[in-house]
Parts: C-alpha cells; structure tokens; sequence
C-alpha cells in the first residue's frame, strides 16, 4: 500500500487537484490523505462539495493582516505537524502557491518523496509573477516527480538540469476540471444561477478580471481607464468584472469604474459560476494564469494584462496575446478583437496547448 498525501490550500489548486483526487479514489494500492491549508477557506469550500472532495485533514492557517512571510511560517509548521502524523510515502503539491511552496519544503526536510503537478512554468523573472515564479523554482529544486503540462515546459526543467527520467509531459488537469464541470453544468442548470442583469439586453459581453500582486497601483489604475474608455467607445457591449476582495483592486476598479451602465462590477464568482460566465463570453481580458489554459477549450481568445508570461504556449498557439498594462496597449487590442472578425476568427479557434482532459489518469 502506498501512502499518498496531496496538499492544497487556493482555489486553483482544488480545481487542479480534484480530477487527480477523484481519480487515485479508485486505486485500491493507495491510501489517500487530503489535506486543506486553508489559505483560501471561503473561495474553496464550495468547489469541494461540487468536486465530492472529503478532506482528512484541515490546518486552518489564515490569520488577518498576514504578512507572505507570516502565512508562510505558519504553513510550514502547520504542514511539518500534518506530515509528521501522516507519515506519507509521497506528497503531490500543484502549481506555485504559498501552500505548495511550504508543503514541498516541509516534506523535503523529512525525506519524503514530493510529486509536482504543473511543473515548468517559468517567466524567468524573480518578480513576475511574484511571489509564485520564486515558488514554482523552488518547489522544481526540491521535487522528485515534475508533471510537466507541455514540452516546452519540460525543456525548461531541463534547462535546469532536472533528469530527464524525472519529468513526465501530461497536459494540464485544469482542462480534466473544466470539461467535467462544463458536463456537469450542462446536466443539471440549476447549479448555475442565470437571469444575470447584463443578459437581458442581449448584448455580447467581455469578462474582465484582475488580481495580480504585480499590477497594484498603476497597473491597475491604467486598466480600469482603459475600460472606461472602452465603455463609452462601444455602447453596445457590456462589460463584465467580477472584482477580487483585496482591497488594492477593490478601490480604483469602484472609484473608476462605478458609474458606468454598461460595465457591470460584481462578487468574485465561484468556480462553477465564472466557468459558465467564459463559456458564454465574447472574449476575456484578464491577468490570470489559469484562464489562459482554459479559455482555448471553449473557444474564447484571451488578451492578458500582464508583461510576462508562464503560458507562452498560451501566446505561440494564438490563443492569447500578451499585451500588458498601459492604458493604449488595451485599447488597441480590444477594438481589434471587436472591430476585426479575422483577428476574432483566428483566436478563437485553436487546439489547446494545454490538454485534452486525460491528464488526470496519466499522472495518476
């Protein structure tokens, strides 16, 4: 029997995760320990019901007005006790949160074996994005098992002088995720709480979201007065943001961004909710990493407001631009995904590069 233990505390892990969970369920040889840090409590609890997730463990980490290093310590310890009393063979962290970053660490310290899935993902700048490029090269130096989502990111661990024996190409398992949710949705429409206000006009509609450390400030300030010119520019498109809760996006996008009849500013969304809304979206302007991997499934072309990229595979299908921040670059590139069919035509219709939705089983 192995001991398997898989270790998450964000949002985009359990979406990540929950196919792999779902999937090592149904292997009689393994006993599996799921642990929850608790890092985003509020924004996960509802996907774990949805995935049919039961955590064994939950470390409660968050406190408020935490400081990275004070979630980080308190992860650390928190994980080192979890792993003590489990005593697993192997820990599976994903992607490059705080939560994998100490999970991988804590579970280096005491010799255990560490899977990662999602591994690769570079930008090359310590910075951005920042602090999860920094943790994504960490949790690379220590791992045992790199599950690579495409060659290009596994020609980035080997430029790293990861053993090529160690690095395992298996696409993305948030593609597993979102096609399972898209099934389930489909199934049973309650799950999904339409009769949205910015519908009953008929409008197409962008959806916008934002969140990254690296465009508080100006960043920010630049891309809400580019929607706001872009609203008053097209009358008859509407605007769609659901605005994150930390409070450096919640000021300028509500001092910006309030008075507009066409731009509508929302609750962050759940998971199954915000995949509904890229489903039937024209195209989205984002700074999300994970939306740049899903959005090509649905046929959704992708502008990313950012000046780096882990996705570049994202950008070299076409199925993303990187475009930045500055007030101009966003306006030029929105007006020509509205105003150029071609342009439209060419982004929204590209085999993703980040999975077919079997990633799942091959890792497991």
């Amino acid at each position: 029997m192995i001991k398997v233990s898989i270790i998450f505390g964000t949002r985009p892990e359990v979406i990540k995760l929950a196919r792999i969970i779902k999937a090592f369920e149904n292997i009689n040889t393994v006993q599996l320990s799921v642990c929850f840090t608790g890092q985003h409590k509020e924004m996960v609890l509802p996907l774990l019901d949805f995935f049919e997730i039961k955590v064994d463990s939950s470390l409660e980490i968050m406190q408020p007005g935490q400081t990275l290093n004070s979630l980080a310590s308190r992860s650390l310890l928190a994980v080192d006790e979890y792993l003590q009393k489990i005593e697993p063979d192997i820990v599976f962290v994903q992607g490059d949160t705080t939560t994998a970053m100490c999970a991988a660490t804590a579970a280096f310290h005491r010799k255990i074996r560490i899977a990662h899935v999602e591994a690769g993902l570079r930008t090359h700048n310590i910075f951005s994005p920042f602090p999860e490029e920094f943790n994504r090269q960490v949790i690379s130096k220590i791992a045992d098992i790199h599950f690579a989502p495409t060659e290009s990111a596994k020609k980035n661990l080997l430029n790293e002088n990861i053993p090529s024996s160690k690095i395992f190409v298996t696409g993305n398992p948030v593609i597993d995720t979102l096609l399972f949710t898209r099934n389930k949705t489909e199934k049973n429409q309650a799950i999904i709480h339409n009769n949205h206000p910015w519908e009953k006009d008929k409008k197409k509609f962008i959806l916008i979201t934002g969140h990254r450390r690296e465009n508080f400030g100006s960043g920010f300030e630049n891309i809400c007065n580019a929607v706001k010119e872009l609203a008053e520019k097209y009358s008859d498109y509407n605007f769609v943001f659901p605005v994150h809760l930390n409070p450096n996006v919640q000021e300028p996008v509500n001092r910006i961004l309030s008075d507009k009849k066409n731009i509508f500013l929302i609750e962050p969304l759940q998971y199954i909710q915000f995949t509904s809304l890229m489903d039937k979206c024209h195209f989205i302007l984002t700074d999300s990493g994970g939306v740049q991997e899903e959005a090509p499934s649905l046929g959704k072309p992708v502008l990313v407001m950012r000046d780096t990229t882990e996705r570049e595979e994202a950008v070299e299908s076409g199925a993303a631009r990187l475009i930045g921040t500055s007030k101009k670059a966003i306006i030029d590139n929105v007006t020509e995904l509205i105003e150029s069919k071609e342009t439209f035509e060419k982004m929204s219709h590209v085999k993703n590069p980040f999975g077919d939705g079997k990633t799942s089983s091959r890792i497991v």
